[in-house]
């Protein structure tokens, strides 16, 4: 089964920035609506950017002006490029795509594993 591994969490201070990445395990047929939501502790998973079906981007309120969702298309890979990190940015981010592994599969929504972010002095 194919898998989203994400990468480039860790601890960073108030004010810093991090770039998470997240691409398929492996070889795929196609790959839509990538995007990356966040589990703080105590709350519900929460959308913080991703691309819709259009190819357009949707932000979280919280996150517009600092978070930047890239992708590039050939490596099949999207990233979150986070700037002005505050503390309350701190969670787990999660990667998230729908897959199509083969011609041959139906399409199906496909969770990375987490990457924690922590933002503490």
């Amino acid at each position: 089964q194919v898998q989203l591994v994400e990468s480039g969490g860790g601890l960073v201070q108030p004010g810093g920035s991090l770039r998470l990445s997240c691409a398929p395990s492996r070889s795929i047929f196609s790959i839509s609506a990538m995007g990356w939501y966040r589990q703080a502790p105590g709350k519900e998973r929460e959308l913080v950017a991703t691309f819709t079906s259009g190819g357009t981007t949707n932000y979280a309120d919280s996150v517009k002006g600092r978070f930047t969702i890239s992708r590039d298309g050939a490596k099949r890979t999207v990233y979150l490029q986070m700037n002005s990190l505050k503390p309350e940015d701190t969670a787990v981010y999660y990667c998230h795509a729908e897959i199509r592994q083969t011609p041959f599969h139906r399409s199906s929504e496909v969770w990375g594993q987490g990457t924690l972010v922590t933002v503490s002095s």
